[in-house]
């Protein structure tokens, strides 16, 4: 093996998101004389972004003051916010007031991919080196045990571990300081976090799916700017979760479901339930007659102030939602992780290392916001009603409360099938895709294949699979009996399946499904499916997620 090539920077940030954009468009700003790259697994800056979203301008306007007159393709300001209550498959109860975090006036709807699309050029002009299509497989380290860099995967690399015709050995970045900003779960930050202890103060991470698709409406059925949530229906009491549904212009629609993975019931089918949600009676008189242009899947963290880990290490700092920054209740991370990425360049400017970091981001108005909403998230492991209840009296007292609510590690969480079905707890009753009926009456996509075309994605199928089940005999025998192989149906791609043939039952993994939502590696509940990046530029090509 030959020796690798070696590129030298002060500092090279892991993933172009809005932290990573922000933060380096915010050093370059105070301190140009530095040299700094950001690496992108995907094809293109934005390609692999999905998020609902609305978001708060704030930390925009100080990046960049003068971003309004040349805004981003899809920016609209919100006008109308709406919180509805689904009682069932007809009925749904619109509540008189918009909890407090949900209020929008003054924020605007974007499409969180093309932000980071118009964000990239705003960083190349300042001089910042983006490289999209290079995946960063592995940190590197000094020889005291800091982090030196990352090491960039190589290309041409057959399923077997042979090399290809077009084979390229990936090269070695080294860098001063490194910054994750791989967003929720990455996989860097997952490895460095176990390495240097950095959670070991903090309680376990807990996370969400989210699941998104942009519909084109017919001319008029669209109220370009009105924000609209929903919660119950066709969730059950045991199940966090809700969607959104945001009103864009040219009558195009951002539509999504979000249900918790603190879930306890093994039959739940996520991506059904979704499906499902789209049936309501308000959801489908709205959606009659349109046409999905792109849809896709996306693991949200949840876990807020408690589940924060040490964000420093030697050598390397974490921001954005790789540090897990997002607000719950505002259902919101962006001006979370925008704001942390622009902290972290002033401090790095300053100091010049990663020392003090930690304690920086928790002196900053990034914590209070959290913890304001502390007890917001956890207090739903109670349930609908109790968390509802909770969350009121969290608002009311601005987060005063002397407690502070523990989280679970969503892996923990699942209920065995034996115990599913004696408690008489099914969940959600969202038809199976494979039944008639539902394939009859469903809008589109009509399965999770279907959903997978929509997502644009692409692999070269003959490359090492990159879904890493560390004891296959595991899912045959003990998963099968004690929790059905859930992981057929939390993967919102069909990535998973059981398969009967001449050697028996086994695992068959279809990697060339697979989104990059991490679901896999976060609900497996004997935690043994690990997910690593795949050859740089596979995967989702999403458009306006």
């Amino acid at each position: 093996m030959s020796e690798r090539d070696i590129m030298e920077y002060d500092v090279v940030t892991v993933g172009a998101g809005p932290a990573g954009l922000a933060f380096a468009i915010r050093l370059k700003q105070v301190r140009p004389e530095l040299s700094v790259c950001v690496i992108e697994k995907s094809s293109t800056v934005g390609a692999q972004i999905l998020s609902g979203a609305v978001i708060e301008p704030e930390p925009l306007n100080e990046l960049l003051p003068e971003w309004g007159k040349n805004p981003p393709p899809i920016c609209i300001p919100a006008t109308k916010d709406e919180f509805w209550l689904l009682r069932d498959a007809e009925r749904a109860t619109k509540f008189p007031l918009t909890p407090p975090q949900m209020h929008n006036r003054g924020n605007f709807i974007v499409s969180l991919g093309a932000l980071c699309a118009w964000l990239a050029p705003q960083a190349e002009a300042l001089g910042v080196e983006i490289y999209p299509g290079f995946a960063a497989t592995e940190p590197l380290f000094d020889e005291v045990g800091a982090v030196r860099g990352v090491r960039i995967g190589d290309m041409g690399v057959a399923k077997d571990g042979s090399h290809k015709a077009g084979y390229t050995q990936g090269i070695d970045i080294h860098a001063r300081t490194t910054v994750l900003a791989e967003g929720c779960r990455g996989s860097l930050s997952k490895v460095l976090i176990s390495k240097y202890h950095l959670d070991d103060d903090s309680d376990p991470q807990t996370y969400g799916i989210g699941i998104k698709e942009f519909w084109q409406l017919p001319p008029g059925r669209a109220e370009a700017g009105k924000v609209m949530h929903t919660l119950g229906w066709p969730l059950n009491s045991r199940t966090y979760g809700g969607s959104f549904v945001y009103h864009l212009d040219q009558d195009r629609l951002a539509i999504g479901f979000v249900a918790g993975l603190d879930y306890e019931d093994p039959l739940f089918r996520p991506w059904e339930a979704f499906q499902q949600f789209k049936h309501h009676a308000m959801m489908k008189e709205l959606l009659d007659g349109g046409s999905i242009i792109s849809a896709g899947a996306r693991a949200l963290i949840e876990g807020g102030y408690q589940s924060l880990p040490n964000v420093e290490m030697p050598g390397a700092m974490l921001i954005g939602d790789a540090a897990g920054l997002m607000n719950v209740p505002k259902i919101k991370g962006t001006h979370q992780a925008m704001r942390s990425g622009m902290l972290a360049a002033e401090h790095l400017a300053e100091r010049g290392s990663s020392a003090g970091w930690d304690t920086k981001l928790r002196d900053s108005t990034v914590m209070a916001e959290l913890r304001k909403v502390r007890n917001i998230r956890p207090g739903f492991h109670k349930g609908l009603w109790l968390g509802l209840a909770n969350a009121g009296w969290e608002t009311l007292t601005a987060g005063l409360s002397p407690w502070t609510l523990k989280n679970r590690a969503d892996w923990a969480s699942l209920h065995t099938l034996d115990a599913a079905i004696r408690d008489s707890k099914p969940g959600p009753d969202a038809p199976s895709a494979e039944q008639p009926e539902y394939v009859a009456r469903t809008l589109p996509p009509r399965d999770r294949l279907a959903g997978v075309y929509f997502s644009a994605t692409e692999y070269d199928e003959d490359q090492p699979v990159h879904l890493k089940v560390a004891d296959t005999s595991i899912c045959v025998d003990r998963c099968t009996i004690e929790y059905g192989n859930p992981c057929q149906r939390f993967c919102p791609a069909g990535v998973y399946e059981m398969v009967e043939d001449e050697a028996g039952r086994r695992l068959q993994i279809n990697a060339a499904n697979c989104v990059h939502c991490k679901t896999c590696d976060i609900k497996d509940p004997y935690e043994i499916i690990t997910w690593v990046t795949p050859e740089g530029g596979s995967g989702p090509n999403y458009q306006n997620l």
